[in-house]
């Protein structure tokens, strides 16, 4: 054993999340086949085909993945009944895996549209509970560029009464 040439693991960032899932080797064939997942790591779990922890990759980021356990008190969106976040996935064709996702089962939640911060951006919820945002970085704004046209964008919304 020799000591770590890094606080970080080697390929991982600062915040890596991590998603518990009902079925997490199905889970992970279908980040596989839609959003191009590379597996980098799979530890079996206590149980018969379960999964204690599995990486994926998507693109330059690492996420984490397990089966729901009784002892973690990190709950998948099944036992949940929903999720309280959502991971932003970009993409250089962000309709080609959008399209990609409901193919494969997914449900959409916002349908892609060219947004006024800069990015064609669009979200699903996958076969498994978890949200996510799907974008193309499209245009650079500047700040003032940003907070003119978020101000244009809410003043077209329909007015809500409190």
């Amino acid at each position: 054993m020799s000591n770590a040439k890094s606080y970080l693991p080697d390929g991982i960032r600062t915040a890596t999340p991590t998603l518990m899932q009902k079925n997490c080797i199905e889970a992970i064939e279908w980040y596989r086949r839609t959003f191009g997942a590379e597996v980098r790591s799979i530890s079996p779990g206590p149980s018969p085909g379960s999964t204690m922890h599995a990486e994926i990759r998507i693109g330059d980021s690492s996420i984490y993945m397990a089966d729901d356990m009784p002892m973690s008190s990190v709950k998948s969106p099944s036992l949940l009944g929903g999720t309280s976040s959502s991971i932003t996935l970009y993409f250089s064709d962000c309709d080609a895996v959008f399209e990609r996702s409901l193919k494969a089962g997914a449900q959409v939640q916002m349908p892609l549209d060219d947004m006024f911060w800069g990015d064609r951006y669009g979200v699903i919820k996958d076969p498994f509970g978890y949200m996510w945002a799907i974008a193309t970085h499209k245009e650079d704004l500047t700040l003032d560029e940003l907070n003119q046209r978020a101000r244009a964008f809410f003043a077209s919304m329909p007015k809500q009464d409190s």
